[in-house]
C-alpha cells in the first residue's frame, strides 16, 4: 500500500505540502542579491501555519550555493557559544582556522594551543571567524526556530546587531509566534528588529488545496473545494484532512473522518492555544465562534460590553490567530472548525 504523503508532525517537510514560493523567493533573493539592505528575516503565525516548513525551504535553497554556511541555533540555550561552537564543526576551513589561531580551550572548542592564550570573550571570537569567512567570500546564515524573549535571544541579537555595524556577511532567520516576535522586538537595546522585515503566514490559498486533493484522491473539483473550504487554507488542518481522507476507503469527508480531523486540530495545537488564553479571552471567543463572520456592533450587544473594553481583548485574539479584524468592523473566525473545539472544552 502506498505510503500516506500528508504528516502532522511539526516542522517536518512532509511530501505533500503547498510551498509559500513568493515568500521564500523573496526573501532567498534579498539574502543573495548585492547590497542588501536587511540582514535579518523574521516569520510570525500560529502554531501550525508553516512557519518551520518555510524555514527549512529557505536554508535548503540558499545551501544550494557553496558560498553559504547554514547553522541552526536554539533560543533556549548560549547562542553565541553554540554557534562558534557549530561553525568549528560546520567548514574544514573554519577548522584548521581556529585550531591554528583561537585557543577557545575556555569554551570546550577545538586544540588547546599552548602558544596562545585562551580567549576570554566568545564574543570577540565571534568577530575573528566572520571576518575569516569574509576573507573567504562566504556568507553565514543563522536560523533560530520558536523565537521567544529568553537572555540568549536577546545577547545573541544584540551581538548580531554589531556584527552587522561591522559589515560583516551574517544574516539571521527567525520564526516564532507572533506575540513572542512583538515581546522580542519591544526590547529597549533590540529597535532595529522593528526595521526587519516581518512575514506572517497567510493562510494558504484554497484554489491550490483543492486541486492538490482533486489530483490526489481523484475526487470531483466540487468535493475537492469543500475539502479545501473545511480547512480554511490553515496548513496544519490541510495536512490532517488529506491524511485523514486519504485512509478513508473512498476518499470521502465522512462523520469519522471530521472526528479525526477534530481530535487532530484540538491534541495538536488548540488546547495549546486555548490554555494561553484569558479567562475573559475565552469568554469572548466563546460568543464569536457561533459564526464564521460577525460585526464588532452585534458582538458588543451580545456581550452587554463597550467598544474600549473590548478593544484590547480583540488585539490580543488577533494576536494569537484566533480572530481576523482585517475587514474594519468585521470579526472573523481564522481557524477551523475552533466552534467545535469551544464547544467541546466546555461540555468538560
Amino acid at each position: 500500500m502506498e505510503r500516506n504523503p500528508f504528516v502532522l508532525n511539526f516542522g517536518k517537510v512532509p511530501k505533500q505540502y503547498i510551498s509559500r514560493e513568493l515568500i521564500i523567493d523573496e526573501i532567498v533573493q534579498e539574502m543573495t542579491e548585492d547590497g542588501t539592505q536587511n540582514n535579518c528575516f523574521m516569520l510570525t503565525g500560529t502554531r501550525g501555519s508553516g512557519k518551520t516548513v518555510t524555514m527549512t525551504a529557505i536554508e535548503q535553497q540558499v545551501l544550494e550555493s557553496d558560498e553559504w554556511i547554514v547553522i541552526r541555533l536554539n533560543a533556549e540555550r548560549n547562542m553565541l557559544e553554540s554557534l562558534v561552537g557549530k561553525l568549528y564543526d560546520s567548514k574544514e576551513f573554519l577548522t584548521k582556522f581556529v585550531d591554528a589561531n583561537i585557543n577557545l580551550s575556555k569554551f570546550g572548542i577545538g586544540l588547546n594551543i599552548g602558544s596562545k592564550s585562551p580567549v576570554a570573550d566568545i564574543e570577540s571570537a565571534l568577530e575573528i571567524i566572520m571576518k575569516e569567512i569574509q576573507r573567504k567570500n562566504k556568507k553565514l546564515l543563522v536560523s533560530v526556530d520558536e523565537v521567544s524573549n529568553t537572555p540568549a535571544m536577546r545577547e545573541f541579537a544584540s551581538s548580531f546587531q554589531i556584527l552587522i555595524r561591522e559589515e560583516l556577511p551574517i544574516f539571521m532567520l527567525m520564526a516564532g509566534l507572533y506575540e513572542n516576535i512583538s515581546d522580542l522586538k519591544n526590547e529597549k537595546n533590540l529597535t532595529f528588529l522593528y526595521r526587519t522585515p516581518q512575514y506572517e503566514m497567510e493562510p494558504l490559498n484554497l484554489t491550490l488545496i483543492a486541486d492538490r486533493y482533486l489530483k490526489l484522491f481523484g475526487i470531483d473539483q466540487e468535493s475537492a473545494m469543500n475539502m479545501a473550504i473545511i480547512t480554511k487554507g490553515y496548513p496544519f488542518a490541510y495536512q490532517a484532512m488529506g491524511k485523514y481522507v486519504w485512509e478513508e476507503k473512498n476518499h470521502e469527508v465522512t462523520d469519522t473522518v471530521l472526528a479525526k480531523f477534530d481530535e487532530a486540530l484540538s491534541h495538536y495545537v488548540y488546547k495549546k492555544m486555548w490554555s494561553e488564553l484569558s479567562e475573559k479571552d475565552k469568554w469572548f471567543m466563546s460568543f464569536i465562534v457561533k459564526k464564521d463572520v460577525t460585526p464588532v456592533a452585534e458582538l458588543l450587544e451580545i456581550t452587554k460590553q463597550k467598544k474600549n473594553e473590548f478593544s484590547q481583548y480583540r488585539e490580543r485574539l488577533r494576536d494569537k490567530g484566533l480572530i481576523d479584524v482585517s475587514d474594519r468592523g468585521i470579526i472573523k473566525v481564522k481557524l477551523p472548525r475552533f466552534d467545535a473545539f469551544v464547544k467541546s472544552v466546555s461540555r468538560e
